[in-house]
């Protein structure tokens, strides 16, 4: 089923903005973010941006947890919820969920499970996410994956990733600046 924007922004609201309401915040600005940047992507796939947005950190949800791995968990309650297989595969693999599956061992249940889209759309959603705070402040990518590094600490597995997938994650935001026709030190 293909999920409208609308449907999603009621989904993600209903499943955080009470349980995880600090995430919900980050929620909320990733989807403004993604809604301002809509431009770096094809108008035929602005819908799908903007509803991966909205339900990118969905498996957060206390009620939604099944492996732990947020990425996943929300993946598949989606895929539960017969919503679009392309915004459950981008919720699956956002902001390069693949190398963070590595680090907890189920890099191959995600990798079998969803199949992770390249281009345009997931470069605006990594890009969406990784230059916006836990509580919905704007950053520049390099300073949010500081941000992200500071809060965890150096030993943390999510810090592990962060420093694993900071190449890609960086080149995803500079394609995206590129097809929006910004630089790095201009406001997105």
């Amino acid at each position: 089923m293909t999920v409208s924007v609308d449907a999603a922004r009621l989904l993600a609201r209903q499943w955080l903005r009470e349980p995880v309401a600090r995430r919900w915040r980050h929620v909320q600005a990733v989807a403004a973010k993604a809604e301002q940047i809509s431009g770096a992507v094809p108008a035929s796939d602005r819908d799908v941006l903007m509803a991966a947005a909205w339900l990118h950190d969905v498996g957060y949800s206390p009620d939604l947890v099944d492996t732990g791995f947020h990425s996943l968990d929300g993946a598949r309650w989606l895929r539960r919820q017969e919503v679009d297989e392309r915004v459950a595969g981008l919720v699956a693999h956002h902001s390069c969920a693949w190398l963070e599956a590595e680090e907890r061992g189920l890099g191959s249940v995600l990798g079998a499970e969803f199949e992770r889209e390249e281009g345009p759309v997931a470069d605006a959603l990594c890009c969406a996410d990784m230059t916006t705070g836990p509580d919905g402040q704007s950053f520049e990518v390099l300073d949010r994956l500081a941000e992200i590094r500071s809060r965890y600490g150096a030993d943390h597995l999510v810090t592990r990733f962060i420093s694993r997938a900071e190449p890609e994650i960086v080149a995803a935001v500079r394609r995206t600046e590129e097809r929006l026709g910004v630089g790095p030190s201009q406001p997105m």
